[in-house]
């Protein structure tokens, strides 16, 4: 087998179909396309959702709701998890970099503490929010807290 040998596998290629070339090929005059309208027309484009003039999908849904420009979110990280931080590197200061380094979160989200979890471990702790759960737990532990 050479170059010059190679041919497609039998049956994978089929030739295409040629609209519009005349009344031989057996698809001339209106090509394919039915008589008169729109889309027998050069230039046809159908808009996106268009319902043929029924009413589309989206103007009959109703709309509600409300979303909040200045909304500002956090990723929540709970009091237990700051302690299985703090136990398994060994520290009792925890900030915003440390949760970064940890992969807990990432370089422009802001942090809340929320009070799930057991905290026995002394930690003072940096973060952009707490909760009241979380901020008893801490000071209860005879931890300080810190909002940045």
């Amino acid at each position: 087998m050479e170059l010059h040998n190679l041919q497609p596998a039998v049956g994978s290629n089929k030739k295409k179909r040629r609209i519009g070339r005349g009344p031989g090929s057996g698809r001339g005059g209106t090509s394919t396309r039915g008589h008169k309208g729109a889309k027998s027309r050069s230039g046809y484009k159908q808009k996106i959702g268009f319902e043929g003039g029924q009413m589309p999908l989206q103007r009959r849904l109703p709309k509600f709701g409300f979303k909040n420009i200045n909304r500002v979110e956090y990723k929540a990280i709970n009091v237990g998890l700051l302690e299985e931080l703090a136990e398994k590197k060994n520290l009792d200061k925890i900030t915003v970099a440390t949760l970064i380094e940890a992969g807990l979160l990432g370089k422009r989200q802001l942090v809340k503490v929320l009070g799930d979890g057991n905290l026995t471990r002394k930690l003072d702790v940096e973060a952009h929010a707490f909760s009241k759960k979380a901020e008893e737990a801490i000071t209860a532990a005879g931890g300080t807290i810190a909002k940045v």
